[in-house]
C-alpha cells in the first residue's frame, strides 16, 4: 500500500521522514504541483536537510551515516528515500487533479493547510479537501482541524476529528472518508485534560483556561510587511523574528470533538507566537471542586498524571527542569507534564446566594455559600513538528491504513 502526502511544508515533509523510517508503506507519492530548484537534486537537498532536526540521514541512522537519498530520476520524479520509493508529483495544485488513481494512491494526507473545509464541494474554485477523494483516494487524513466556512452547515457524516489515544475509536472504516488530525496544541492539550477527567470527573472541574506558548509557523512574516487588503489582524504581518505576537488559536472548539465532555466546561483558550523554530508549552489552569475535607495538593495532580504516563506512551511525566529545546524529537509524547513546576491553591469562594437566580436556590439555604475551590495550574511541553505532532499524525495514518487492506 502507499501513501500519498499532499504538500512538502514542515508537516509534510517531516511526515517523509517519519514514514521512510518506519517503512510500513510500500511507496511514497508526494504532490508539490510545482517545479523545486532546477532539477530533482534540489529537491532531494531540501528533504534530506533541516534547520530545526538536522541531517536525514542522521536522524534514521546517527551521525556517520551517509547519504540517504538515491537513484533520482529527474525525467520521472522518482527516487528512493532510506530504501523507500517515492514519487514526486509536480504538476497539479488542485486536489482533484493530482494523479493519485494513476500511482495507485488510496490513502492522503494532506498537509498544506489550505483545504480545510469538509463540506466544500471538489470542483470548488481553487480546490479542496474532497477533491482527492474525485482523483481516486478512498481516505483523506488533514493535518489541521477541519474549518467550515459557510455558517449553518454542520459537519458531514462522513467526516471526523480524532487524536490517537484519546477517541480513535470513534473512527467508523465504513462510515469515515475524511479524518482530521486536528492540531498540534489540541493533541497536547487533550492529554493534560483525559487524564484530569478521568479522575477528578468532568463535574469537579468547574472552568478551564489555557494558553499555548507557540514556536513560529509558515504562516508567519520573517520581516515586517504590509497586511493585505481587508485584514483585520495586523499583527500577523509582524516579523516574528522580533516579536512576542498575541494570536488565537481554535483547541478549544477541537478539544470538544474528542472529548465531548468539555462541551459543559467553561474553557478559554489563548495563543501567542514567540521567536523560536519549534517546542511549544501549554499553561492549563483548572478550578477544581472536590472534597471539602480533602483540598487537592500538588501532589495529587502529578500522581494522576505519573500514573496515566505510566500506561500510556503519548503521555510522558518529567521531574526534570526542561526548556523548549529539549522536547524536540521526544518520540510520539503528544505531552510532556513538568511535573516541577505544577501548583495548586485551593480557598473557599464565598457565593452570595442573594445574586443568584430565584429558581436556581435551594430552599432554606443560607444566604452565603462557602464553596472550597482548587485552582491548579499545569504546565505541558509539546513538539509541535516532528517530535509531538508528526509523530501522533504517523501513528494515525498507520492505523486507518491498517483497516484498509
Amino acid at each position: 500500500m502507499k501513501l500519498g502526502i499532499n504538500g512538502l511544508g514542515r508537516i509534510g515533509k517531516l511526515s517523509l521522514w517519519h514514514h521512510v523510517s518506519r517503512k510500513h508503506f510500500s511507496g511514497i507519492v508526494a504532490n508539490i504541483g510545482r517545479e523545486v530548484g532546477r532539477n530533482l537534486e534540489d529537491l532531494a537537498a531540501s528533504l534530506e536537510r533541516d534547520s530545526t532536526y538536522g541531517r536525514l540521514g542522521a536522524y534514521l541512522h546517527g551521525h556517520n551515516c551517509p547519504r540517504v537519498i538515491e537513484e533520482l530520476d529527474n525525467e520521472k520524479g522518482t527516487m528512493v528515500v532510506n530504501g523507500v520509493p517515492v514519487t514526486i508529483l509536480r504538476s497539479a495544485r488542485n486536489p482533484a487533479d493530482i494523479a493519485w488513481q494513476e500511482n495507485d494512491v488510496k490513502l492522503v494526507v494532506d498537509t498544506t493547510g489550505v483545504f480545510t473545509d469538509p463540506t466544500a464541494d471538489p470542483d470548488v474554485k481553487g480546490g479542496a479537501l474532497r477533491g482527492h477523494m474525485q482523483a481516486g483516494a478512498e481516505k483523506v487524513i488533514l493535518s489541521a482541524p477541519f474549518k467550515i466556512k459557510a455558517k449553518g452547515l454542520d459537519m458531514p457524516e462522513d467526516a471526523i476529528t480524532t487524536v490517537m489515544g484519546i477517541n480513535e475509536e470513534m473512527y467508523d472504516a465504513e462510515r469515515h472518508s475524511l479524518i482530521s488530525a486536528a492540531s498540534c496544541t489540541t493533541t497536547c492539550l487533550s492529554y493534560m485534560i483525559k487524564p484530569l477527567m478521568e479522575r477528578v470527573g468532568a463535574d469537579n472541574i468547574l472552568s478551564a483556561s489555557m494558553v499555548t506558548v507557540h514556536a513560529a509557523t509558515g504562516s508567519q512574516q520573517v520581516l515586517d510587511r504590509l497586511p493585505k487588503s481587508g485584514a483585520v489582524d495586523l499583527r500577523k504581518n509582524r516579523s516574528i523574528l522580533n516579536n512576542i505576537i498575541l494570536t488565537t488559536t481554535g483547541a478549544a472548539k477541537a478539544l470538544a470533538l474528542v472529548i465531548p465532555e468539555m462541551a459543559s466546561i467553561g474553557f478559554m483558550a489563548e495563543s501567542v507566537r514567540i521567536p523560536t523554530s519549534s517546542g511549544s508549552l501549554i499553561i492549563l489552569v483548572l478550578n477544581l471542586q472536590e472534597d471539602s475535607d480533602k483540598p487537592i495538593k500538588r501532589e495529587d495532580i502529578n500522581s494522576i498524571y505519573k500514573d496515566y504516563a505510566a500506561n500510556n506512551s503519548y503521555l510522558l511525566f518529567s521531574e526534570q527542569q526542561n526548556v523548549s529545546s529539549d522536547i524536540l524529537g521526544t518520540p510520539a509524547a503528544a505531552a510532556v507534564i513538568e511535573g516541577t513546576e505544577t501548583h495548586t491553591r485551593t480557598a473557599n469562594i464565598q457565593v452570595n446566594l442573594d445574586k443568584v437566580k430565584a429558581d436556581s436556590l435551594v430552599p432554606g439555604a443560607d444566604p452565603i455559600l462557602n464553596v472550597p475551590v482548587t485552582q491548579a495550574v499545569v504546565y505541558g511541553w509539546y513538539d509541535n513538528e516532528l517530535g509531538s505532532y508528526t509523530n501522533m499524525l504517523g501513528d494515525q495514518i498507520v492505523h486507518i491504513s491498517e483497516g484498509m487492506f
